[in-house]
């Protein structure tokens, strides 16, 4: 009975079998910008804490740059998957969803005390209502390829800087005192419930992917001057984007209710002809 299980010894000089298959830097690369992004926003919410403000609007704002950054360098490196999808989804809550409600609430809206709470939560899960129906729509199959163009509802990033527009025009001067706090609720509302809406915005994703050689050094010249008004009037620039960003969403509204017109009176005059083509010749 002793040789039914014989001793074994593995030979040392065997290599060992790896247990993981090593994942290539490609796959790596996006989810640390993501991870960098996130480590913004959660600085931003400590430095909210401390009362400093500035700094933290400014965290926010590179987390949304960094943001616009990861998805693209994925898919420039092939290194798309899963789980960078979800990372990057709770990524944005924390950001632009956690990071605004709460620097707001404790620039202005604690003045309002409950009421001022309730609406930094309404931003917040708002935020993360419009993420999960993100998250659920990418994978409709039947979507038409045109409104990738489109986003429904505010995006996160929009819908966190045009948020903090009282932060900038405080910082320039226009003191946001305690008698503005009822505007600046208003205000965020009005910014949640745009974030949740069916309300179609601009998207930009399909933006770039070819250029007119006639247009390559106005674009350098416009992103060169672009940067360096970012960097020398930050707020500024910033109370211009958003202003300009908010007054577009009526124009692009009417954009996609043509499109979509312009695609039912495609399947209207598709379908007599389907119709004609489907009988028998004797007819």
């Amino acid at each position: 009975m002793d040789d039914l299980f014989p001793p074994f010894a593995p030979d040392p000089n065997e290599p060992r079998p790896r247990r993981f298959k090593p994942v290539p830097f490609r796959m790596i690369a996006p989810n640390m910008i993501t991870l960098m992004a996130l480590c913004l926003g959660l600085t931003a919410i400590r430095l909210a804490f401390e009362g400093k403000f500035e700094p933290a609007v400014i965290a926010v704002v590179v987390a949304g740059v960094l943001d616009g950054i990861d998805g693209r360098v994925a898919r420039l490196l092939k290194g798309t998957s899963r789980f960078g999808a979800e990372l990057d989804s709770l990524a944005d809550f924390v950001n632009f969803g956690c990071a605004p409600a709460l620097i707001l609430y404790g620039f202005v809206l604690f003045h309002l005390k409950s009421m001022g709470w309730i609406v930094a939560l309404i931003f917040a899960i708002a935020m993360a209502l419009r993420l999960a129906r993100f998250n659920a729509m990418l994978d409709d199959p039947n979507r038409p390829e045109w409104k990738k163009d489109f986003f429904v509802g505010m995006p996160a990033p929009a819908g966190a800087l045009t948020a903090m527009l009282p932060l900038y025009l405080h910082f320039l001067g226009f003191g946001i005192e305690t008698w503005a706090a009822p505007a600046v609720l208003i205000y965020v509302l009005c910014i949640a419930l745009l974030v949740v809406s069916t309300v179609p915005t601009y998207s930009g994703k399909t933006m770039g992917k070819r250029v007119p050689r006639s247009l390559v050094l106005p674009i350098f010249l416009f992103g060169v001057a672009a940067f360096g008004l970012l960097i020398s009037y930050p707020f500024e620039a910033l109370v211009a984007v958003s202003g300009g960003y908010l007054l577009t969403i009526p124009v692009v509204a009417a954009q996609y209710r043509r499109r979509v017109k312009a695609e039912l009176a495609a399947l209207g005059e598709d379908r007599p002809a389907l119709a004609t083509a489907g009988r028998p010749a004797s007819e």
